[in-house]
């Protein structure tokens, strides 16, 4: 049994102009200690999907409309609300992509980790500051007991996100969800905070859910790949097939606008043309169909099957694809 099971989510947003389905049909497992990552254009359906793990999409104008969210075989939609904070925090953590406003302003450090012990284990206030200072020593923040003192705002960006990660480790959770966590930071600070979630992920044995739009994390941090398009999963597989051997039109285009040597401007990258459709109308077919170079090659009965038959996610080689006509394995 997978410790998650996410199987054919579906979520929706009430709008104006009618029901956005933000998740309409995701599926993938993360088994024990293993690394996720999910990536995808702005929009795509990553941070509702991770935000549903957690029950945290808001509702109004937020809903379930199907599927299930298994956590150690128990239906995470289906639980009780007055046991989600039992969930919360102690069995899944998550850590949040902008640190400036994930912490309280008004309270210290030591004030907000130390909630979390009192809540979670029932710490008194000593031995909460003696876990506290370790965890942040853990984390790689020196004088960690001089810093449980300071509010947020005293704090560097870098620091404000280690400190974001101490927090949902406190607990020793199963399963670490991190939404773009490095996306507020600069490029040197980047670097150590990924190394840092991966060091702290191979000494504790935490899987982990890793949302990013970078294909640079991805191959850093992962062992498996979903690729999400329009809210659906279009391609799934272990990290180093899906660089090496992408099948899906998307996947490649992604993989093809990494900069690499010998690329002096960004006009010299590919680019993926258009735009991703709306999900309040979605396409009856393929929702990638008009921004496909794939489709663009087939003869006109090929085009008309990606035009009015949406492709399902089905086994391929190593992993799982959502195509018609899927590419060869390599990128171009």
């Amino acid at each position: 049994m997978p410790l998650l099971d996410i199987d054919n989510l579906q979520v929706g947003f009430d709008t104006d102009d009618g029901l956005v389905r933000a998740v309409d049909g995701v599926s993938f497992q993360i088994e024990a200690g293993q690394t996720v990552g999910v990536v995808g254009e702005s929009g795509c359906g990553k941070s509702v999907t991770a935000a549903s793990i957690l029950r945290l999409v808001p509702s109004p104008p937020g809903k379930f409309l199907g599927g299930a969210i298994r956590f150690d075989g128990v239906d995470i939609l289906r639980m009780r609300r007055e046991d989600l904070p039992g969930l919360r925090g102690r069995e899944i953590a998550m850590v949040f992509q902008d640190p400036m406003t994930s912490l309280n302003p008004v309270f210290t450090i030591e004030r907000q980790m130390g909630e979390v012990l009192a809540l979670r284990f029932g710490l008194d206030r000593r031995a909460a500051r003696a876990r506290s200072a370790a965890m942040l020593q853990t984390v790689g923040i020196a004088d960690a007991d001089s810093r449980l003192d300071v509010y947020p705002h005293e704090l560097s960006g870098g620091m404000k996100q280690r400190v974001m990660i101490a927090m949902a480790l406190l607990c020793e959770p199963k399963l670490l969800i991190a939404d773009e966590p490095t996306t507020a930071l600069d490029v040197t600070v980047q670097a150590q905070i990924l190394h840092l979630m991966r060091d702290l992920q191979r000494r504790t044995g935490t899987a982990v859910l890793f949302i990013t739009h970078d294909m640079g994390v991805i191959a850093e941090m992962c062992d498996v790949v979903v690729v999400m398009y329009a809210g659906r999963v279009v391609e799934r597989r272990p990290v180093i097939e899906l660089f090496e051997q992408s099948r899906h039109p998307y996947t490649r285009g992604l993989l093809e606008s990494i900069p690499r040597k010998g690329v002096t401007h960004k006009s010299e990258l590919p680019t993926i043309e258009g735009v991703v459709p709306s999900l309040l109308t979605p396409p009856i077919g393929c929702r990638f169909t008009k921004r496909c170079h794939r489709h663009r090659a087939l003869g006109t009965d090929d085009q008309r099957r990606c035009l009015e038959d949406d492709p399902v996610l089905a086994p391929d080689g190593s992993g799982w694809v959502a195509c018609h006509f899927p590419l060869d394995g390599g990128v171009r």
